[in-house]
């Protein structure tokens, strides 16, 4: 059982830049592949990002170059590093435990957060 706490969100403007955190209230992530997902309101949740236990990472084509994933397993805790942001990057963001299967798709993934809503204004 992981339980999974995202927060960081805001409101801000084009340009601005947020991190995100997702922190395990309840067990470990430390042996997971961790990922974030976003969902616009009317839209499907799609995939931002993943971090491997190696801290090998994979990122979306609509945010390389400007959202970076990063874990510190001694904090039991996930970042995302958001910069150069968009009025289209706006959206509830939630981290997940990675299961079995692609990455890139929800069916994979086990626990969620709550979500944490990143507002940006153009």
């Amino acid at each position: 059982q992981v339980q999974l706490v995202e927060s960081g969100g805001g409101l801000v403007q084009a340009g601005d830049s947020l991190r995100l955190s997702c922190a395990a209230s309840v067990g470990t992530i430390t042996i997971y592949t961790m990922s974030w997902f976003r969902q616009a309101p009317g839209k499907e949740r799609e995939f931002v990002a993943a971090i491997t236990w190696r801290s090998n990472s994979y990122y979306a084509d609509s945010v390389k170059g400007r959202f970076i994933i990063t874990r510190d397993n001694a904090k039991n805790t996930v970042y995302l590093q958001m910069n150069s942001l968009k009025p289209e990057d706006t959206a509830a963001y939630y981290c997940a435990t990675h299961r079995s299967g692609s990455y890139y798709y929800t069916p994979g993934y086990d626990y969620w957060g709550q979500g944490t809503q990143v507002t940006v204004s153009s």
